[in-house]
């Protein structure tokens, strides 16, 4: 069985929405990521993952973000105690809010950085890199 992850690419004019995970977290605890979270159980239901990802941006950072919400990729990848998991981003443009760290125990920080900024930082992980030149390119294209 799987669990679900959703991921916002979020972006406000030329700068992606990133947070530096706090050391708390036992996956990627420290790293700088996108905002998101995993999905939780509700029964029959639609748009889930939208919802889920819209309550994690406002519980994790204090922002919303406008409609519409963009499929951009997916992965699998699993966690050191061998859960394996499948990880959706999706393309979010900002809408409001000033984003802070309003959930100290998974969120460290936050920060607004260029594409160029993220692909040449070395401290950034591979997959974050891919799932920002995705969400660029869905933007550069004008399909957003």
């Amino acid at each position: 069985m799987f669990l679900i992850n959703v991921e916002a690419a979020v972006f406000k004019e030329d700068k992606w929405l990133l947070i530096r995970r706090s050391t708390k977290e036992a996956h990627a605890g420290g790293e700088l990521s996108l905002v998101g979270g995993t999905v939780e159980r509700e029964g029959d239901s639609t748009a889930i993952l939208e919802r889920t990802l819209r309550r994690e941006l406002f519980e994790e950072v204090g922002v919303e973000v406008k409609d519409p919400i963009q499929y951009v990729r997916n992965t699998s990848f699993v966690l050191e105690n061998g859960k394996e998991v499948v990880d959706i981003v999706f393309l979010c443009e900002f809408e409001k809010g000033e984003p802070y760290a309003k959930s100290p125990n998974e969120v460290e920080s936050v920060h607004w950085m260029t594409t160029d900024e993220i692909i040449k930082n070395v401290e950034i992980q591979h997959y974050l890199k891919d799932s920002i030149l995705a969400a660029d390119a869905i933007k550069a294209r004008g399909e957003f």
